[in-house]
């Protein structure tokens, strides 16, 4: 709880007026409440005109629970940005997908901003003010690496690999057809990371892809126990990816780490790769008008 105080204390210090929400947050097993706790706040928020945008305190896991029961048509009538990465993924994917409800997928309230970096903030900010960019930078100047060649344009979808995989086969996954689909995931084993992707490829998520932007793989470990060497997961993408249909590019900071991009859900991106270069435009605001 400290930290979650710490993080509004941020928000209140720059002139923004916060909700917090519940006024209490009784633990349900390894969630922040019950279901109908968690959806009745959430829901709440969705219904309001006066609620601008909604910060997760944290991700973990819970969210593929409340997706049914989302109140999808007062979200599209109340239109307001949803904040947080991880397993906020599957809030963000379920909103755009039946409320074209856009997103920024950034920092959230008690993991990141009681003490986000001033770059990683003016970030954050630059995407909620609906700037866009011919090349996103990283928060300490970092540049995509080419690893497939190409061009694509289209609506920038994504988020956490793990949660991306669990939607398959259910309706709350919106179609990847022409999109640039970016994704990170923290604590994978090799192996894992591997067959999430055979996972997607057999579901046919990369067949009409526009273009992949891999972000951070963190926190991940070589099996030590198994008689072969384990690939790294860059080596993973590279067999994957090296002749893939669409460009693709590496080395996105974005993931599980405190200097991060923040990345618009839903606005249009155009995604350049050539054999020495490669390039993530912000081509569409996420927001109608500034926050």
């Amino acid at each position: 709880m400290a930290r979650f105080r710490a993080g509004i204390v941020q928000l209140e210090r720059r002139g923004y007026r916060v909700e917090p929400g519940r006024s209490s947050f009784a633990k349900d097993g390894y969630l922040s409440g019950t279901d109908a706790e968690r959806l009745g706040e959430l829901n709440g928020f969705l219904r309001r005109d006066d609620v601008r945008m909604l910060i997760a305190v944290r991700g973990g896991y819970g969210c593929l629970r409340l997706l049914p029961h989302l109140d999808y048509e007062a979200a599209s009538a109340n239109p307001k940005l949803i904040v947080g990465y991880s397993d906020i993924t599957a809030l963000h994917l379920a909103l755009w997908r039946y409320a074209d409800l856009p997103g920024i997928s950034g920092p959230m309230i008690a993991v990141d901003w009681p003490d986000l970096d001033p770059a990683s903030e003016a970030l954050f900010w630059g995407v909620a003010r609906g700037e866009t960019c011919d090349s996103l930078i990283g928060p300490s100047g970092e540049i995509l690496r080419p690893l497939r060649p190409g061009t694509a344009e289209g609506p920038l979808l994504g988020g956490n690999l793990s949660t991306i995989v669990r939607l398959l086969g259910t309706p709350y996954l919106p179609s990847f057809e022409h999109a640039i689909l970016f994704v990170e995931d923290v604590s994978e084993s090799p192996y894992r990371i591997d067959a999430m992707l055979a996972q997607l490829r057999l579901a046919g998520a990369f067949d009409k892809l526009g273009g992949l932007v891999l972000g951070g793989f963190t926190r991940w470990q070589p099996e030590t126990d198994k008689a072969c060497a384990s690939p790294s997961p860059g080596e993973i993408f590279r067999e994957y990816f090296a002749d893939a249909k669409f460009p693709v590019a590496e080395g996105l900071v974005y993931g599980h780490f405190p200097m991060k991009n923040s990345l618009p859900l839903g606005g249009r991106a155009r995604l350049q790769v050539t054999s020495d270069m490669a390039r993530l435009g912000l081509v569409e605001p996420v927001v109608s008008a500034p926050l």
